[in-house]
C-alpha cells in the first residue's frame, strides 16, 4: 500500500505556517489601519445630553437638526436607541421629531468615506503583498502564504466596500484583479 506523502509531518507544519502567515498578515493590516485611521462612531455625530427634552413642535424639531414626521401613529417601526423613550404623540400633535436626522446623515457620509479609504488601503496592501510573493518565490512556504494572504486582503477590502461601490468601480476592480491573476498564472505556470 502506497503511503500518502501529502500528510507528512513536514507538510502539515508547512500548511500550518502558511495559514498562520495568512491570518496574522490580514489581522496586522486591519489593526494597523485602525490604529492610524480612526473609525467614525455614531455617538461622535449624535451625542445625547444628560438631560434630554424631546421637541414637541416642528419648529423645535428643525431647530435641533431633526426631521418632523407627520401622522398619529408614525412612531411605530422607527428605530430608536434602547435608552430613549419613544415619543408620546397626542391626538392634537399628529407628528414627532426624528432628532437624529441630520447627525445620522453626517455619520453615514463619514462612514462611507472611512470605508472607501480603508478599501483603498487594503487594496494597496494586498497588491504589495502579492508583488512581494512573486519577489520571494524562491522561499517555498512564505511566497504561497503571502500570495494567498494578498488575495484574502483584496477579498476583505472588496467585501467591506462592495455595497457602497459604484458599478463602474466594481467593473474596474474586477477587471484589474482578473488581468493580474491571469498575468500571474501565465508568468508562474507557463513553460519557458
Amino acid at each position: 500500500m502506497e503511503r500518502n506523502h501529502f500528510f507528512t509531518k513536514a507538510n502539515i507544519l508547512k500548511l500550518a505556517l502558511a495559514a498562520a502567515i495568512i491570518i496574522v498578515l490580514n489581522l496586522f493590516f486591519i489593526f494597523s489601519i485602525q490604529l492610524v485611521y480612526e473609525q467614525p462612531t455614531y455617538d461622535t455625530f449624535c451625542a445625547k445630553e444628560q438631560v434630554h427634552i424631546i421637541p414637541q413642535t416642528q419648529d423645535e424639531c428643525v431647530l435641533v437638526g431633526g426631521q418632523w414626521v407627520e401622522g398619529i401613529y408614525v412612531q411605530k417601526g422607527l428605530p430608536r436607541a434602547q435608552y430613549i423613550e419613544p415619543p408620546v404623540i397626542t391626538e392634537e400633535q399628529k407628528g414627532y421629531c426624528n432628532e437624529d436626522f441630520t447627525c445620522s446623515a453626517d455619520y453615514n457620509e463619514a462612514w462611507k468615506l472611512y470605508q472607501r479609504n480603508v478599501f483603498i488601503a487594503l487594496v494597496v496592501l494586498g497588491t504589495l503583498t502579492l508583488v512581494a510573493s512573486f519577489l520571494l518565490r524562491a522561499i517555498a512556504v512564505v511566497a504561497p502564504a503571502l500570495a494567498a494572504g494578498g488575495v484574502i486582503t483584496l477579498f476583505i477590502a472588496s467585501v467591506r466596500y462592495w455595497s457602497e461601490m459604484q458599478d463602474y468601480l466594481r467593473v474596474i476592480i474586477l477587471g484589474i484583479a482578473l488581468v493580474a491573476l491571469l498575468w500571474a498564472g501565465v508568468k508562474k505556470f507557463s513553460k519557458n
